[in-house]
């Protein structure tokens, strides 16, 4: 069990990174009734060069084409990270079947100490067979990060050697041609994130 030291530092680090990336939303576009918060032209495009579920390097031109949803989190995670992936896979469901092939949920993990390939797998496959999981070293991993303006951070150990990770809640929607348009905060409805990907599987229908 961690402690409510641990808790409370926790969740400090996860709602100060949320609220840093909230803040950006004042100057976004107008063009859309969008749910989330619009981040178009606030952050950079989709980038990165991390390791899959095979142990193979992939980079985000794998998955050019689709919608992406992603996500910052860890398998030993006890709370919002299940009930993120949960909840996107769930929405991916709910869209029509021609929308459902658009969408991509990217899980990437920032506890490579822990998260294996394999290990990451069985995590994402548990809620469904279209997540992609990846994860890296320590300092990519970090590059990452900071490139969409958010951070983790890693606990002290208990005497079992479990710790937990500080991380942001928020899953980032990137369109088909990679550029960054939406930041979903943990509390958004079902319904308003079904919304909203449809809204982006529409364009340039």
């Amino acid at each position: 069990m961690f402690s409510a030291k641990h808790i409370t530092v926790r969740f400090l680090v996860l709602a100060a990174s949320l609220a840093a990336l909230l803040s950006l939303s004042g100057c976004s576009s107008d063009q859309e009734n969008w749910n989330a918060k619009d981040i178009s032209g606030l952050m950079p495009e989709l980038a990165y060069q991390l390791t899959d579920t095979s142990g193979d390097m992939v980079t985000a031109e794998d998955s050019a084409g689709n919608i992406r949803l992603m996500f910052f989190g860890f398998t030993s995670c006890p709370d919002i990270c299940p009930t993120t992936l949960q909840k996107l896979a769930q929405a991916v469901q709910k869209l029509p079947e021609d929308a459902q092939e658009d969408m991509q949920i990217i899980f990437v993990s920032v506890d490579p100490n822990r998260d294996t390939p394999e290990r990451i797998k069985s995590y994402v496959d548990f809620f469904s067979d279209g997540i992609i999981g990846l994860t890296g070293e320590e300092e990519n991993l970090r590059e990452l990060s900071k490139r969409y303006r958010t951070t983790f951070g890693y606990e002290e150990p208990d005497d079992k050697g479990n710790y937990a990770v500080s991380h942001s809640g928020a899953v980032y929607v990137f369109d088909r041609n990679g550029k960054a348009r939406l930041l979903v905060r943990p509390e958004q409805s079902m319904d308003a994130l079904i919304a909203d990907l449809t809204a982006l599987a529409n364009e340039g229908a």
